[in-house]
C-alpha cells in the first residue's frame, strides 16, 4: 500500500509551505515533495520583505495584510527572526515628491508623509541632503528569507506532523496516485507551487496564458552589526515606477518619462533600488528584472554597479563590501497578480505572484486552500 495524504504539495518554497501550513492547519495529513535536498529557488533569494504597501488598494492589499498577521502568527512561534521596521520610500526629485503626495491621497491612510527630519529619526543611515519628500508605512515587516525556507518545514514538522519529501520530484499525477522519486504515493488533492517551472507538470495549464519568466540580480553586504542599523526597509525613488500601488498616480508618466530620458539603462534593465537588513546586520541589496529572451544564465556585472551607484544617492554606508551576488528567476504574469489553475481532477496549480510571494503567499494560500477544503466537504 503507498502512503496515504489528504493533500500534497509540490514545492517546498514560500508558497508550498504557505499552502503545507493551512491545509494541515485545518487537520489535514499533508506531504510535501521538493525535488531538491533543499529548496533554493526564488523563495531564499529575495530581500526578505513582506510588503504590503507594494500592492494596489483593494482586494490585493487585502491578500497581502491578511497574508501578513499569519506571517505575525506562525513566526514566533517558530522562533524565526523578524522585525516590524515599517518602510519608508524617499524622494530626490520634483515629480517623485509629487507622486508621493498622490499616492498618500489615494492610500486610504495605509502610508503618511513625513518630513526630512522624521527621516533621520527612523533611519540614520539615509541621506536628508536634498531629499524632497518621504513617506512611512508601518506595515512592513522583515524576515531572512534562507532563515525562513531552511527552518519553517521542521517547524511544520513538529507543529502539524506535516511529512516533507525533499530530493524527490513528482513526475506524475493521476488522482489519487502520486508518482515521485520512483515511489508511489496516493492524495486526494495535489497542488503544485513550482515557481517558474511551467514544464514538468501539466504544461497545458499554462500553455498561452502569457507568463513571462523574470529574472534578477541582488547582493548581500557583509554585516553591521553594532555599526550600522538601516530601520525601515527603504525604497528610491526608481521604486514608483515598479510596483502597481503607484500606477494610478497622475504624475507618474512624467517620473517614468524623466528615468527614460536620463538614464536609460535603468529601464533596459528593469532596474530599482531597495535595501532590507536582516538578523545578521547584513543589507539586502537590489534589483533588477530581465524577461524571457533576455534572460541568460551570465550575470551582469554593469547591473551591480547601477544598483550600487544609485544605493549611495539615498543611503550613506561605510566601507560597503559586498558579500554574496546572486540572481534568481520567478513567474510573472503581465496581468493578474498571480494564477490558480486547476488542469486536472484533484489538481490546482498555483503560480506567478510576480515577485510578491513573500507578501503575498500565506494570504492567498488560506484563500486556495478555503475553496478546496469546502469544495471537498461539499462533494462529500
Amino acid at each position: 500500500m503507498p502512503p496515504v495524504f489528504d493533500a500534497a504539495v509540490v514545492g517546498a518554497g514560500v508558497l508550498g509551505l504557505a499552502h503545507a501550513y493551512h491545509l494541515a492547519r485545518r487537520g489535514l495529513r499533508v506531504v510535501v515533495f521538493e525535488r531538491s535536498p533543499k529548496a533554493c529557488g526564488a523563495s531564499i533569494r529575495n530581500f526578505g520583505m513582506l510588503w504590503p504597501i507594494g500592492q494596489p488598494a483593494g482586494l490585493m492589499r487585502e491578500i497581502a495584510l491578511r497574508s501578513r498577521e499569519f506571517w505575525l502568527e506562525l513566526l514566533p512561534k517558530a522562533g524565526i527572526w523578524h522585525e516590524r521596521t515599517g518602510s519608508m520610500h524617499l524622494a530626490y526629485q520634483d515629480d517623485e515628491a509629487q507622486v508621493l503626495g498622490e499616492f498618500v491621497e489615494r492610500s486610504e491612510g495605509a502610508a503618511e508623509l513625513i518630513s526630512p527630519t522624521e527621516v533621520a529619526s527612523r533611519s540614520p543611515a539615509v541621506k536628508t541632503a536634498g531629499l524632497k519628500a518621504a513617506i512611512w508605512s508601518p506595515s512592513e515587516t522583515c524576515v531572512d528569507p534562507r532563515q525562513v525556507i531552511a527552518e519553517l518545514p521542521a517547524w511544520l514538522e513538529r507543529q502539524y506532523g506535516v511529512q516533507f519529501e525533499f530530493s524527490t520530484a513528482v513526475s506524475a499525477y493521476d488522482a489519487p496516485t502520486i508518482t515521485a522519486g520512483g515511489r508511489a504515493y496516493a492524495s486526494q488533492q495535489l497542488l503544485v507551487c513550482s515557481g517558474d517551472d511551467f514544464q514538468s507538470l501539466f504544461p497545458e495549464a499554462y500553455a498561452g496564458c502569457g507568463l513571462l519568466r523574470c529574472k534578477l540580480q541582488m547582493m548581500r553586504s557583509q554585516s553591521y552589526a553594532g555599526r550600522l542599523k538601516l530601520g525601515p526597509m527603504l525604497a528610491g525613488g526608481l521604486t514608483l515606477r515598479h510596483y502597481k500601488n503607484f500606477q494610478d498616480c497622475p504624475t507618474l508618466a512624467a517620473v517614468k518619462e524623466r528615468v527614460a530620458r536620463e538614464s536609460p539603462e535603468f529601464d533596459e534593465f528593469g532596474i530599482h533600488v531597495m535595501a532590507s537588513q536582516n538578523g545578521l546586520g547584513e543589507l539586502i541589496l537590489g534589483d533588477s528584472h530581465e524577461y524571457n529572451d533576455a534572460i541568460q544564465p551570465f550575470d551582469k556585472p554593469r547591473i551591480d554597479d547601477l544598483i550600487l551607484e544609485y544605493l549611495h544617492t539615498f543611503l550613506n554606508v561605510p566601507d560597503l563590501q559586498i558579500a554574496a551576488r546572486w540572481h534568481g528567476t520567478y513567474a510573472k504574469h503581465p496581468k493578474e497578480s498571480y494564477l490558480v489553475r486547476q488542469p486536472a481532477p484533484g489538481a490546482t496549480c498555483v503560480t506567478a505572484v510576480g515577485g510578491a510571494g513573500m507578501t503575498l503567499s500565506f494570504g492567498l494560500a488560506d484563500q486556495v486552500v478555503s475553496q478546496i477544503v469546502g469544495e471537498s466537504q461539499r462533494a462529500g
